[in-house]
């Protein structure tokens, strides 16, 4: 692969540290010539790359604006708070904090500003699609506080408010969590609510997965309903990696304090530049398009992929991705994943709800359309990447099928330029 200079924004990187210039411009390339199928990743804008690039990270600010712990922070405040404000916005919220790193920490903030250590958290069972932090026992929050999962229906795979609200009534827990990272269905966020309501208990809404096609009109809004909302900030929102927390203005001062300085020094106020661009992409027409346009592109990935003798956990999808059991193709998830990433079609092996594998061996395969949505690709095109899925699994084992099919998707790609690259 050549190193030559692409353009003015890695030449210093190039200068200094070919080797890790060589790292950033193979892994650019492989992200312009590979179907990428992670629910979670995206392509930002080389607008936003630019903003968490730039002279803000040489910034230090602890604190919130106006209460800084540092002098020369006339510029920080403006920024932080033009982004607080594009947030609140953007997402219907009394109040934002946009300082936390990352999802994990900002959902620790949340329990800690409303929990006391050792009060109950509800959320959906992690091998049922939920995430670490709704109160997995690996996870901090699953030792600092004690947790209770529901799981989905064993038939349809689908969430059971019924039996949700059940629970809550009988364990009473101080929290209940709605988000996943491998729920396929549109979340009932009014019925959450309702059941927080009638169980005493808070209601969070995690909808890291699915925040861009919230704002874009493409999915419900837990706005109404939620005493807080957690996103993380790429994802379908195309923003850097990093996390917002919105919540009502009664809980403002605490879930502040649980940020900074529960867990947290000084924000990255790079990162929240980027944030602050993709908020401002993200309130357009254009965006509200690909929000739309990404369910209707997850959709027929699905359509086509169950033609083609696929078994997928709800028979489909209303949001950006789709999670696939392969007991039927007699193929491992972990094996697929691999055999696809060597055609240059990236997705993750992934469980199953009631799977009887082992996680890091499971039965499934979890894929969604955000990133080849950001690429401009449409159904037709996502019935072709099903077809090229469907001839990888197929031939699993055949090194030869499997170059020539990500050669062909090597030339596929080109035809669709990603966000910010040079290559």
């Amino acid at each position: 692969m050549t190193t030559e200079v692409s353009d003015q924004y890695l030449a210093g990187v190039q200068r200094t540290d070919p080797d890790i210039f060589r790292l950033i411009k193979e892994e650019e390339r492989y992200q312009v010539e590979s179907i990428r199928l992670i629910p979670s990743e995206n392509y930002t804008s080389r607008a936003v790359m630019e903003a968490t690039g730039s002279v803000l990270a040489n910034k230090y600010s602890e604190g919130y604006p106006g209460r800084r712990y540092y002098e020369g922070q006339r510029y920080i405040d403006d920024l932080e708070t033009l982004v607080q404000d594009r947030a609140k916005a953007l997402f219907g919220m009394a109040h934002a904090n946009v300082q936390p790193y990352s999802g994990s920490p900002a959902n620790l903030a949340v329990y800690m500003a409303l929990l006391a250590p050792g009060e109950k958290i509800m959320g959906l069972a992690l091998p049922h699609g939920g995430h670490l932090t709704h109160g997995w026992g690996v996870s901090a929050t699953g030792k600092f506080w004690t947790s209770v999962q529901y799981e989905v229906d064993a038939q349809t795979h689908r969430i059971d408010y019924d039996r949700v609200r059940e629970m809550a009534l009988r364990e009473r827990p101080r929290i209940i969590v709605a988000g996943a990272t491998a729920y396929p269905r549109e979340y009932d966020f009014a019925k959450f609510g309702e059941i927080a309501r009638e169980a005493g208990a808070y209601f969070l809404a995690d909808i890291s997965h699915i925040s861009g096609l919230i704002v874009a009109g493409a999915h419900p809004d837990p706005a109404p309903y939620a005493d807080a909302i957690m996103t993380t900030t790429h994802k379908t929102l195309r923003g850097p990696r990093g996390a917002m927390i919105l919540c009502k203005e009664e809980h403002a001062e605490a879930i502040d304090k649980a940020v900074f300085p529960g867990l947290q020094g000084g924000p990255h106020e790079n990162t929240i530049a980027g944030v602050g661009v993709a908020l401002k992409e993200a309130a357009t027409a254009d965006f509200r398009a690909y929000g739309h346009q990404v369910v209707a592109n997850a959709r027929a990935l699905a359509a086509e992929l169950r033609e083609r003798g696929f078994d997928l956990i709800t028979g489909g999808t209303d949001n950006h991705l789709v999670l696939i059991d392969l007991t039927g193709k007699k193929v491992i998830g972990k094996k697929a994943a691999k055999a696809l990433d060597r055609a240059n079609i990236v997705g993750n092996y992934n469980t199953i709800p009631f799977d009887p594998r082992k996680p890091f061996s499971p039965s499934g395969l979890r894929i969604g359309t955000p990133s080849v949505t950001t690429r401009g690709m449409k159904e037709e095109e996502m019935r072709r990447i099903a077809r090229w899925m469907d001839e990888v699994v197929e031939n699993v084992k055949d090194e030869d099928a499997l170059d020539r099919v990500g050669a062909e998707v090597r030339d596929f790609c080109r035809q669709y330029p990603a966000p910010g690259m040079a290559v």
